[in-house]
């Protein structure tokens, strides 16, 4: 369903977003329509379809062999066989992924033991200082169990050479684990690097790509590192970002499932991965995938995964998406994972341009090279158009490629109008460039040459000089670390709520660092796609969702360090209360930029309170939201029937925040009832602070709750009523014992979908 992720750059691999939203939302329409053109082909042609049937079946039963049966009832027997029959998914969960036509699809979809039949989307893609900037430490306490953690990355694989993998120091592997290493002729696990696999049903395979978990694209490395890496000192990219690189669990051991590949990431070897990691033991699974489209719980492969983790113990952590800031851009949003937007840090990168009148412009870029001050022959793109081509100097004002005149602009300069990806005039000989553009600026990427993207303003008084300057020169300055005093806001990439499957639960959770990470990468992959590049470097800085996911990850095993019984509920329940707090006034989405906040690492292994929640919890979400009883039979250990009693209103699952919707210019009274589990002093009185706005009005009852030992458990209502017009109002709860405060915000929000 999603548009597939180009050959790895930092620029490709990981933003599905323009920098226009114009463009962006040209794109989704695109998709669709590209998307719904395929759908309504042929019901005669093969497509690669997911069976989801649930539970594990009962008994010393044979799921292949059931799969192989339930294919010979719908197709020829002639037909059946590995080329049909693409996985059976038998450890963790009931299904298959096999090619079907439409009317083999529609026909098991009839059949008992069924969930749902769907077909397989392809998804995409979606640190030296970020953790300290979470007040999250090298010296911050540790668990003595912290090495038993271990942490699964279902990605692009792993470059295992990398100094953030080195096994020194850890133990050995954890006895828990019953996972296996696909060692290959190049790729060998080790004590840090503890299992690897790598899923390609279709078995297409191309140059590009290691057919072994060796990582081709980078991705995969970063957000392991990232989540679980080791210390490594004197980390950069070419001198920038300079510090000490770690994860958020160094100790940890990681556990990789290679499911991205250059062309994206299927929708069943999603869900094979899936099945093996909650079979091996691990801890937290991490994805940084998703696709373009929102889909119902149960047809899509991450929502379903992330259910049977959860049964098995196992949160999921998911990057929000890379579509912001449309409202309701959110791929990844099923109540039983961990959601994550991504936000800023306490750095920038400046990239400066000096014009030859002396004057000194501010741009942004990651820009390795150093032209050491010396000034070039600066040209504006729409005087050196490629007339031999045809092309005029209306084209070569934007420097696309083919546009430009390599004898005009060969050893200069050239000012383009259009921030693309620097190809146009690194192909034409410039030995640097100087783009304007009225797009976002708040994060990077690195170029083929020397390059800065300037404003508008800016960038027409540069233009101003070049078209008003007899023999115009310039230069490039290497790019600059400065401090932003602004962070942390989430980025206008990060995908936003509400959310579009069940508009009263907020989502994105939380928001964690995602722009400009320096992390660990694959030495084989060139920082730009340009034909020419051969920076290769063993540390990478890149932004995304799929950045601020593995942050999440790594404070959720840190978490489960400490806690090893919590559930997975419990431990998000945990990183929603204790973020930071975060401000309307740089994001004016609000909680829909960044749900509960921004993480807080090291109070949420000690928050106080906590919103638990399990199997039976969701079990009675999903009866409410109108799944059948047999569809919930199937998924769920019991005979489960919905009822009055039963049917769970959404605003009664046990969640860390609050949310109701209306349609605009309605007034609104929702009734919430939570339950909190006490995990901090076993003596404590917790007192409700109410934070309503007008517009607003809260009402907490019991005011006062007091525990007598851990783990007790006290009930309370909420009574929210709100006047909404056509927007949003937020408020919130903070339990208070004088410790610990246990923060959930309410939002209430105008809802165009009644």
């Amino acid at each position: 369903m999603a548009l597939s992720t180009a050959k790895s750059s930092s620029k490709n691999s990981t933003m599905a977003a323009q920098t226009s939203p114009l463009a962006r939302l040209s794109l989704i329409i695109f998709t669709l329509s590209m998307f719904m053109w395929c759908s309504y082909g042929s019901s005669d042609k093969r497509q690669v379809y997911i069976v989801y049937m649930g539970n594990l079946p009962k008994g010393k039963v044979s799921t292949t062999s059931l799969h192989t049966s339930m294919l010979h009832e719908v197709l020829p027997s002639s037909t059946v066989g590995s080329e049909v029959l693409l996985y059976s998914y038998h450890r963790s969960f009931n299904g298959f992924a096999a090619k079907l036509t439409k009317d083999e699809a529609a026909k098991l979809r009839e059949k008992d033991g069924v969930v749902s039949v769907f077909r397989s989307q392809k998804k995409q893609l979606h640190t030296t200082r970020s953790w300290d900037f979470m007040g999250f430490n090298k010296k911050v306490k540790r668990s003595i169990i912290e090495s038993d953690i271990i942490v699964g990355m279902l990605d692009t694989g792993i470059w295992p050479e990398s100094q953030s993998f080195n096994d020194t120091g850890l133990g050995p592997i954890p006895i828990k684990w019953k996972g296996t290493c696909q060692s290959s002729a190049n790729f060998t696990c080790n004590r840090k690097i503890i299992g690897a696999k790598y899923y390609r049903a279709n078995g297409d395979i191309s140059p590009y790509d290691y057919k072994s978990p060796r990582d081709s694209e980078g991705h995969g490395t970063h957000t392991s590192s990232t989540a679980a890496g080791g210390l490594v000192s004197k980390a950069s990219l070419y001198g920038i970002a300079k510090g000490t690189a770690r994860g958020g669990v160094p100790s940890a051991r990681i556990a990789v499932y290679k499911i991205c590949w250059s062309d994206g990431c299927y929708d069943e070897d999603i869900l094979a991965a899936f099945d093996d990691a909650i079979a091996d033991g691990v801890d937290i699974i991490s994805l940084s995938v998703g696709s373009f489209f929102s889909s119902e719980y149960f047809d899509d492969t991450i929502a379903i995964g992330a259910f049977h983790s959860m049964k098995n113990g196992v949160l999921t952590s998911n990057s929000a998406g890379n579509s912001g800031p449309i409202l309701s851009s959110i791929t990844n949003f099923s109540p039983w994972s961990l959601s994550v937007a991504a936000s800023t840090i306490d750095r920038k990168f400046i990239t400066k341009v000096k014009l030859g009148n002396g004057k000194i412009y501010e741009g942004t870029s990651i820009n390795t090279f150093d032209l050491k001050g010396k000034m070039y022959p600066f040209i504006a793109g729409a005087a050196a158009p490629n007339t031999s081509q045809g092309y005029t100097s209306e084209d070569s004002r934007f420097c696309g490629p083919g546009t430009l005149n390599e004898t005009l602009v060969k050893g200069k300069i050239v000012f383009c109008d259009y921030d693309s990806d620097g190809t146009g005039p690194a192909q034409a000989g410039a030995i640097g460039a100087v783009f304007q553009s009225g797009g976002y600026k708040d994060y990077v990427f690195p170029y083929s040459l020397p390059l800065s993207n300037l404003n508008l303003d800016d960038g027409r008084n540069v233009l101003n000089y070049v078209n008003t300057t007899e023999n115009p020169t310039a230069t490039i300055f290497k790019t600059n670390v400065e401090d932003d005093q602004f962070a942390p806001f989430v980025v206008s990439f990060s995908s936003r709520g509400p959310n579009p499957a069940t508009p009263d639960i907020l989502k994105p959770d939380v928001t964690a660092p995602g722009v400009d990470i320096l992390a660990a990468w694959s030495e084989v992959v060139p920082l730009t796609e340009t034909k020419d590049d051969t920076r290769i470097v063993p540390y990478n800085i890149i932004s995304g969702t799929s950045m601020s996911c593995p942050h999440a990850t790594g404070a959720a095993a840190y978490v489960k360090s400490f806690h090893p019984t919590w559930s997975p509920a419990a431990i998000k329940s945990a990183l929603m209360t204790t973020a930071f707090p975060m401000s309307s006034k740089n994001n004016l989405e609000a909680e829909f930029a960044y749900g509960a906040g921004h993480i807080n690492p090291a109070q949420a292994a000690q928050p106080g309170l906590v919103y638990d929640a399990g199997e039976i919890d969701y079990v009675k979400f999903l009866c409410g939201q109108g799944y059948t009883p047999k569809q919930l039979n199937l998924i769920t250990e019991s005979n489960f029937t919905c009822s009055e009693e039963t049917n769970g209103a959404v605003w009664d699952l046990n969640y860390p925040s609050f949310t109701l919707s209306s349609t605009p210019g309605n007034s609104i009274t929702r009734v919430f009832h939570r339950t909190v589990t006490n995990v901090g002093s076993p003596v404590s009185t917790y007192k409700a602070v109410v934070n309503a706005p007008p517009g607003l009005i809260i009402q907490v009852q019991p005011s006062v709750l007091s525990f007598k030992s851990i783990g007790q458990k006290l009930t309370f209502i909420v009574t929210v009523g709100a006047e909404i017009g056509n927007s949003m109002i937020s408020g919130s709860l903070i339990w208070d014992d004088g410790v610990n405060q246990v923060r959930s915000p309410i939002v209430a929000y105008a809802s165009l979908v009644e």
